[in-house]
């Protein structure tokens, strides 16, 4: 228990403000600030960057999130310097008007940087979501490594997913204010993910997810830029054309640039091969409930697929990820065309192989993260006399 925050805060609700500003972090956090908002303990603020703006807005919109504050830095061509120092900036007036005790931050994003950098700068106690998580490489995946592990130090609550990142955090020396929680993104998929689900996306709804292996792809990282993707690029359209009966690839093709040109070039005119627009996270999770498999470079989908029985192959030389491959749920893929070929046509192919993975015990979460976050943020505050039950994937 903290005394001098405990003493600071006696007698009011605890004033926590939430920041985040890309997609995966909005759909990560939205059902945590639900479950503050609902304990009446908390005095709840909500401040979005808008790193992503577009991709943000449908995740608002979805969750019924209202921030009361936006800073709205996106800018065409925006670089990492850009988006640190705006975020800096425009949270150091935020904070002026809303002095909070807590300020929460997800992740490894530039905002989940700059925001714990600015919380720092204003001694504000700063809590973690998704801590711990580590390739130990600071250029793969680049910048996420460096941030996560630069808020790792400036952090003085750390909610780990799972009790691998808890080891992690150890290994470093981060012991004190630290909780398994299980993750965020486990409880958002039990809002969005409908069995009588129609998609927006028209074009999803006629696909024939009974006969068909569809196949959800998802690459843009920018550690893949270049060879990489190319290569990425190549096994998908190999995978098409050699299954054109019974595959089709969705692949929600990211706004980069870089990814649209080498995305199309590679899979246009291919008739099992459909490149549609990014989807809202309702729709990305309904489509992924409703796919046979799922080929990513995604942080965020190496989790949320397990959850829902479908094996990932990782189209990365490593995973931050580890717990998914343990447990058998996923498999890294590796970005050379031969290996991501013979990993996906052996699911293709072989239904033993398909059913070990998509029956492994998935080691992200239970769906009682937020509530698990919310009472270590009431115990470090001396308003709960227990810390919570940490989550161990067997429950």
């Amino acid at each position: 228990m903290d005394r001098l925050s405990a003493e600071r805060t006696a007698g009011r609700p605890l004033k926590v403000m939430t920041i985040f500003g890309t997609r995966p972090e909005a759909i990560k956090m939205a059902p945590l600030v639900q479950e503050l908002e609902r304990r009446p303990e908390f005095d709840c603020h909500c401040c979005v960057t808008a790193q992503h703006r577009q991709m943000l807005d449908g995740v608002l919109e979805i969750f019924h999130l209202k921030p009361q504050f936006d800073l709205n830095i996106m800018e065409q061509k925006q670089t990492l310097s850009m988006i640190t120092s705006k975020c800096l900036l425009g949270l150091e007036r935020v904070f002026a008007q809303i002095r909070p005790d807590l300020v929460l931050v997800h992740g490894d994003t530039s905002t989940t940087f700059a925001g714990a950098l600015a919380a720092f700068y204003q001694k504000i106690s700063i809590g973690h979501v998704e801590a711990g998580l580590r390739t130990y490489d600071k250029y793969s995946p680049f910048p996420e490594e460096m941030n996560r592990a630069m808020v790792g130090r400036l952090a003085d609550l750390h909610f780990c997913p799972t009790e691998a990142n808890r080891r992690n955090l150890a290994h470093e020396g981060i012991t004190d204010g630290v909780y398994v929680t299980g993750n965020t993104v486990i409880d958002a998929l039990r809002t969005t993910v409908k069995k009588d689900y129609t998609f927006a996306t028209q074009a999803l709804n006629h696909i024939d997810y009974a006969q068909k292996k569809v196949i959800l792809v998802t690459c843009h990282r920018r550690e893949n830029y270049g060879k990489p993707m190319e290569e990425i690029m190549s096994a998908l359209r190999e995978l098409a054309l050699k299954y054109p009966d019974e595959v089709e690839l969705i692949y929600p093709v990211h706004l980069s640039p870089v990814v649209q040109e080498v995305a199309h070039r590679h899979l246009d005119g291919l008739p099992n091969a459909h490149l549609i627009a990014p989807l809202m996270a309702d729709e990305m999770h309904n489509l992924m409930d409703r796919s046979y498999l799922v080929m990513t470079d995604s942080g965020g989908l190496q989790e949320e697929a397990p959850a829902l029985g479908k094996p990932v192959l990782v189209l990365r030389q490593e995973t931050e990820r580890p717990e998914a491959v343990a447990a058998g749920t996923a498999k890294l893929a590796g970005v050379h065309k031969e290996q991501i070929l013979e990993l996906a046509e052996e699911l293709i192919e072989s239904l033993p192989a398909y059913q070990e993975m998509a029956h492994a015990v998935n080691p992200y979460g239970d769906g009682q993260a937020c509530r698990r976050i919310a009472e270590a943020i009431l115990y470090h505050f001396g308003r709960r006399q227990w810390p919570p039950e940490p989550f161990h994937a067997s429950c």
